[in-house]
């Protein structure tokens, strides 16, 4: 019971504390960040599992987790409030071709990283940006301007 006890509390703080990063997908993460999140599963495992090396002690650990990421899988899927507190919701950070630098900065995201984005959506600039949105996933989604010309403009050649 201990174990179970242990293993939720671990996972409550794990959440909070994964809300307090910033949003990034695990194939954008620096080596550094990955090492640290391995380092990171052992001292969890020390916390959960103290002096219990049996498997009986892992495999309930691992169960309590896996318990706890099903009642929140069932939340988001339920209640879109929950789901916007436990996955975020996507957020402007370009508008018409302008990064939105207020924006950048409380999302801790560097200009260099949504010109990154740019590039490996073939864009060689952000002039051409209607709408860039960080989605909730960390990716970025850029909305280009490319749609049909605007009143008294000159169709693209």
């Amino acid at each position: 019971m201990e174990v179970i006890l242990r293993a939720s509390v671990i996972f409550v703080l794990l959440f909070f504390l994964t809300r307090g990063l910033r949003r990034r997908t695990l194939a954008d993460m620096a080596p550094f960040e990955l090492l640290l999140l391995v380092i990171l599963g052992d001292i969890i495992q020390q916390g959960v599992t103290q002096e219990d090396y049996s498997v009986t002690g892992a495999a309930l650990a691992a169960s309590t987790f896996a318990f706890w990421i099903t009642v929140l899988t069932y939340a988001t899927w339920r209640w879109r409030r929950v789901a916007t507190v436990v996955d975020g919701t996507p957020v402007v950070i370009i508008k018409d071709g302008a990064p939105l630098e207020r924006t950048l900065a409380s999302e801790r995201l560097p200009l260099s990283e949504v010109m990154e984005a740019a590039r490996q959506h073939g864009l060689d600039s952000l002039t051409t940006v209607r709408y860039g949105v960080l989605e909730s996933t960390g990716r970025i989604s850029f909305i280009t301007s490319d749609g049909p010309p605007e009143p008294g403009e000159e169709p693209a050649q």
